[in-house]
């Protein structure tokens, strides 16, 4: 059973069904039968203490993925921390709706969740390889060239 929760602490406007359908087209897609995962959507300010915590990051992001589990275990769990605001940021420099923009942000943290990574170029342009795949299934244009 795949278990998606949303969490929405600043209480943005967000189309919960849709973003928990890319979560599940994402799992489903990589094969994971069994998740329990959490999409938190947070402000600049939250994020950017995050990013400095974890990743000694001194800025704001756009997602941090917290695997729980490894992305081969029996149950993958785990936690995809969203910028809002960056994604509504981002969205208005990119001219399409901040709801897209956070649809790549969740496909992005559910590939991150399935062990995928951007940590070098070959591993980076798997990962567009990938977000584009799922953003045709959920019948969404291609936006991964600017992210």
């Amino acid at each position: 059973m795949l278990s998606i929760s949303i969490a929405n602490p600043y209480e943005q406007p967000l189309d919960f069904p849709t973003l928990k359908a890319a979560a599940k087209a994402v799992l489903e897609g990589e094969g994971v039968r069994a998740a329990k995962v959490v999409v938190a959507f947070v402000d600049n300010a939250h994020i950017h203490r995050l990013n400095k915590q974890f990743l000694n990051h001194d800025e704001p992001t756009d997602v941090i993925t917290f695997p729980y589990t490894d992305a081969k275990a029996k149950k993958l769990e785990g936690e995809i921390v969203i910028g809002y605001e960056i994604a509504a940021e981002y969205a208005a420099d990119r001219g399409h709706p901040t709801e897209r923009e956070l649809l790549l942000y969740v496909i992005h943290g559910c590939l991150h969740l399935c062990g995928y990574d951007d940590t070098t170029a070959k591993a980076e342009r798997q990962m567009r390889v990938k977000e584009r795949e799922y953003l045709t299934k959920l019948g969404l244009p291609d936006i991964t060239e600017t992210t």
